[in-house]
C-alpha cells in the first residue's frame, strides 16, 4: 500500500475532510489532495506531523511493504494538551483583560519615582522650607505606595493567566478551526495593534525632548521636573505597547508563528530568565548606590543607561541563542 492510500485511510478513519487534515497540517487542501492522488510526496517535517497526528510510525508511511498500521506510544502524543475553539477564545479574552492590567501596573512602576523627583525639585526652593532628606524619605514612601498596587496586580494577572502556563511554556495542538478563528481576530486588531505600537514608540522616543531642551538652562528645580516629564511620557508609551503586545502575542502563540513556536520556547524561557536577571542587577545597584550616598537625585540616572543597555543586552543574547541553535542542528 502506497503512501497516498494510508492517508486517505487514517483521514477517513479519524472522519476528517481533506481540508480539515490541511489546516491540522497547516498546509492547503490542494496539497492533501496531491498527497492522496500520489501527485506529489509531503517534506520530511510533514511526514513527521502526519505520524504524530495519526499517531502510527514513520516507518508505516513510508514503506509500501507495510500493510498494518503500527501505532506509536501514544503517552507522547496524550502529553500534548489539545486546544478547543472554547479554551482559545477564553484565553484570549483573558489576555485581553491582563493586557490592560499588566500595562497599568508597569506604567505605575515607570513613574513611581516621580513624586521624590518633584518634592526633591521643591526642596531646591530655599522659600519652602523641604531639606533634600526629607523630600527622598517623603518620596521613597510614595514610590512604595505606588508600586504595592503595581506588585498587587502582577500577582493577580498570574494567578488568572496560570490555568493557560501550558499555552505560553509548553507545546500544544490545535483543533480544527481554531486557527481560523485566531486568524481573524488578529487581523481585525491589526490596525489598533499598528497605531498603539506607533504611538507607544514615538513617546519613548520624543521623551529625552523636554530634558535636552532644559539642559540648556541647567537649573536643578526644571531639570528635576523635566526628568518627572520623562519618565511619565515614557510610561504612557511603555503601557501602550505592553498592552497591545500581551494580546497580539498571545495570538501569535495560539497560531505556533516565528518565534512563539512550540519549538521555540525552551530558547525563550533561556533569554526571559536572563532578561530578568538583567533588571535584578541594575535594581540592586540603583539601590545600593542610592543608600550609600543618599544622592537621589542623581542615582535614577541608572534607569536611563539601563534601557540603553537593555536594547543592546537582548541583541547580544538573541545571538548567542542563535548560535547555540545552529551547534545543535549541526
Amino acid at each position: 500500500m502506497i503512501m497516498a492510500d494510508k492517508i486517505i485511510r487514517l483521514r477517513k478513519k479519524n472522519g476528517w475532510s481533506q481540508e480539515e487534515l490541511a489546516d491540522k497540517l497547516d498546509v492547503s487542501r490542494q496539497a492533501v489532495s496531491k498527497w492522496e492522488a500520489a501527485q506529489s510526496v509531503p517534506n520530511l517535517d510533514k511526514i513527521l506531523q502526519l505520524s504524530e497526528l495519526f499517531g502510527v510510525t514513520t516507518d508505516y508511511l513510508l514503506k509500501d511493504e507495510i500493510e498494518d498500521e503500527e501505532f506509536t506510544d501514544n503517552d507522547d502524543i496524550d502529553s500534548v494538551k489539545k486546544i478547543t475553539l472554547g479554551d482559545a477564545n477564553k484565553y484570549l479574552d483573558t489576555v485581553k483583560a491582563n493586557s490592560k492590567k499588566t500595562s497599568f501596573a508597569t506604567f505605575l512602576c515607570i513613574i513611581s519615582a516621580i513624586p521624590m523627583l518633584v518634592l526633591i525639585a521643591v526642596s531646591q526652593i530655599k522659600s519652602v522650607g523641604l531639606s533634600e532628606d526629607a523630600a527622598a524619605i517623603i518620596g521613597i514612601g510614595c514610590l512604595i505606595l505606588i508600586v504595592a498596587p503595581a506588585v498587587a496586580l502582577f500577582i493577580y494577572v498570574e494567578s488568572v493567566s496560570e490555568p493557560f502556563d501550558f499555552i505560553e511554556k509548553g507545546e500544544f495542538s490545535t483543533e480544527y478551526g481554531v486557527k481560523g478563528m485566531v486568524s481573524e481576530r488578529k487581523k481585525e486588531y491589526e490596525n489598533e495593534h499598528t497605531k498603539d505600537i506607533i504611538v507607544g514608540v514615538i513617546m519613548c522616543v520624543v521623551s529625552p525632548v523636554p530634558l535636552l531642551i532644559a539642559s540648556f538652562w541647567d537649573i536643578d528645580f526644571v531639570m528635576m521636573l523635566t526628568v518627572a516629564l520623562l519618565l511619565f511620557i515614557v510610561g504612557i508609551g511603555v503601557m501602550r505597547l505592553v498592552k497591545t503586545n500581551s494580546y497580539w502575542d498571545a495570538m501569535s502563540t495560539l497560531l505556533n508563528e516565528e518565534e512563539f513556536a512550540n519549538e521555540r520556547k525552551k530558547e525563550n524561557k533561556l533569554v526571559d530568565s536572563l532578561e530578568t536577571i538583567y533588571w535584578l542587577i541594575f535594581t540592586a545597584i540603583y539601590l545600593t548606590w542610592s543608600f550609600l550616598t543618599n544622592d537621589w537625585g542623581k542615582t535614577w540616572i541608572v534607569w536611563p543607561v539601563a534601557g540603553v543597555l537593555f536594547a543592546a543586552y537582548s541583541e547580544v543574547i538573541e545571538m548567542i541563542v542563535e548560535k547555540k541553535k545552529e551547534k545543535s542542528e549541526q
